[in-house]
């Protein structure tokens, strides 16, 4: 079945994304957006429907099934986004169809750490928490410290956040910050300029916003002084 239209096998951009409640639907959408070909699969029809206003490859089967995966030729594709949500054995019993017709890189939403391991132990390459994800941003924000957090798996933060006092009008070799704090800062947005990569020589003023990146701990500490 060739649901792309092409003779040959998806290239290394097409993407399928299983279920298609609010996260699917997020991720189908935005990798269409940025130029790649989506598959969408979900066994509701309605949800089908509804999702083939904005997605131009959708499909309503049984994901589970991995003769309907081999029919439907996900084998071929380098990536696949199982987005089922609370119904966790057709979650875990999609990873595993998707592992039996060979998906070289198999990621899987998980809504807790058991959910996550037994994805991980039946095929999944990559495990993502959405919802504890975007809890603990939202922590960081309602702090009003922070005007955006993105933490990776290693413990490791990356923030936009206002100057501090202690580093005003004067070139950030000379406030310290890395020495003092132990955290980085990546670049500087001046009020009505672009974005610039911070060097030691760049001053900091009243007003700037700074990307800074650091252990999660250390960025914490360093926001709470803005």
């Amino acid at each position: 079945m060739n649901l792309f239209g092409r003779d040959e096998a998806p290239s290394g951009e097409a993407v399928a994304v299983i279920g298609l409640g609010r996260f699917g639907s997020a991720v189908a959408t935005s990798l269409t957006r940025l130029g790649h070909e989506v598959l969408a699969l979900d066994e509701r029809s309605d949800i089908v429907q509804r999702a083939s206003e904005s997605l131009t490859h959708v499909v309503q089967a049984d994901a589970t099934d991995s003769r309907v995966l081999t029919q439907l030729g996900l084998g071929e594709f380098d990536h696949v986004v199982v987005a089922i949500g609370t119904d966790i054995e057709a979650s875990v019993l999609t990873v595993l169809a998707c592992e039996e017709v060979g998906v070289r890189e198999i990621w899987a939403k998980a809504i807790n750490a058991k959910h996550g391991q037994i994805l991980h132990r039946t095929g999944a390459h990559h495990v993502v928490y959405p919802e504890a994800a975007m809890g603990e941003r939202v922590a960081h924000l309602v702090s009003g410290k922070m005007m955006d957090f993105i933490e990776f798996d290693d413990g490791f933060a990356i923030v936009k956040t206002a100057a501090p006092a202690e580093a005003l009008d004067k070139p950030l070799g000379e406030s310290r910050l890395r020495s003092k704090w132990g955290v980085t800062v990546v670049g500087v947005k001046k009020t009505g300029e672009d974005f610039t990569y911070a060097t030691p020589d760049t001053v900091i003023a009243e007003g700037d916003t700074l990307i800074v990146s650091g252990s999660t701990k250390k960025v914490e500490a360093f926001t709470a002084t803005t």
